[in-house]
């Protein structure tokens, strides 16, 4: 069998713990494997099990998925230990429609998660083995359009093994990632060469159809460091939108603004307001172009914040807090550090 002799056997959460499972496909959404093995490994480090997840607080858990992206899926994660733990019975289900009712996990997350921690063979479709398929049957269209991820889905059951449902799922997740790569197919070592359409059809540059191109629109923000001799003002985002519940830098829509905020504080200028050179970063449907305004500042006992409900609080220098957005962080090494 291919797998035996080819696939992957040494990834940390590789193992019949439900939890680790569970974990490593969160991380894996939208995410390399090797950027997240040491995620993973610091991840368990911190939240051995789930009831220490659920424990943990957000700032935490946060904290130590900084630097992942996509954090509404760590929310999600403790959001669903707390339910685990709550109504679970410390007993992890063998049922996927469970797994599904739980945040942040679809169907084939949850299809992958009980297949692998319980050998239970069930049809998945992640990344990977969409590209499998798409190029196994040369089915044509974007694997995201409704229609062909329906057709994905049907060809994936019909090839549910009866037995050995841990093995297959890595097997086709691992024929993905390492064989039937996105750029560069290695074909010529790829054990279903002979009944791949795609290749049979040379159509393997091809397949899957690439998502249709799409201009990402663009968008600026000024982000505000307030120093006051060592200590710099951070403010607490929201727990939804992009870096939901992180500490992040004040966010103003223009310079003026940003000025106003300084006022309203009864902030004394000490230094004229200086500027640094912009940093771009590229989310998924849009690109923010971040402006960051330097300021030093005699500071008040009580900031208010840009949004009167956020948290707002001086921090040291040296002592900034973990759990905060790698641009903001580039920011701050940027302008001060």
């Amino acid at each position: 069998m291919w797998y035996d002799l080819h696939g992957r056997h040494d990834l940390p959460w590789q193992s019949d713990n439900a939890y680790y499972v569970w974990l490593s496909e969160v991380m894996l959404q939208q995410t390399q494997v090797k950027t997240v093995i040491p995620y993973f490994n610091n991840f368990i480090k911190h939240f051995p099990s789930v009831e220490a997840l659920a424990q943990a607080s957000l700032d935490d858990v946060l904290a130590n998925w900084a630097g992942l992206g996509y954090y509404t899926r760590a929310r999600n994660l403790h959001k669903a230990a707390v339910e685990i733990n709550l109504h679970w019975n410390k007993n992890f289900s063998k049922n996927p429609d469970d797994w599904l009712a739980l945040s942040g996990i679809g169907r084939s997350t949850a299809a992958a998660i009980v297949s692998q921690s319980f050998d239970i063979p069930l049809a998945i479709l992640d990344g990977n083995v969409k590209r499998v398929l798409s190029r196994y049957y040369a089915i044509e269209g974007w694997t995201g359009n409704k229609k062909i991820e329906n057709i994905l889905w049907l060809k994936a059951e019909q090839l549910i093994p009866k037995e050995k449902g841990a093995n297959y799922t890595q097997a086709i997740m691992d024929l993905g990632a390492t064989v039937c790569k996105r750029n560069k197919p290695l074909c010529t070592t790829c054990p279903v060469q002979l009944d791949c359409e795609a290749y049979q059809l040379d159509k393997t540059k091809e397949l899957p159809t690439r998502k249709p191109k799409k201009v990402l629109p663009k968008q600026e923000r000024f982000f505000a460091l307030i120093l006051k001799g060592k200590t710099l003002l951070m403010v607490k985002r929201p727990p939804v939108g992009i870096w939901g519940g992180l500490w992040s830098l004040p966010e103003f829509e223009t310079e003026t603004q940003c000025l106003k905020f300084i006022e309203k504080n009864n902030f004394a200028l000490q230094k004229d307001l200086c500027s640094v050179d912009p940093l771009l970063h590229k989310f998924s449907h849009y690109e923010l172009q971040l402006k960051p305004l330097v300021l030093n500042v005699s500071k008040n006992k009580q900031a208010q914040s840009v949004n009167e409900l956020d948290e707002v609080t001086w921090f040291e220098l040296d002592n900034i807090p973990k759990g905060i957005a790698t641009p903001i962080n580039k920011l701050i090494n940027r302008c001060i550090k």
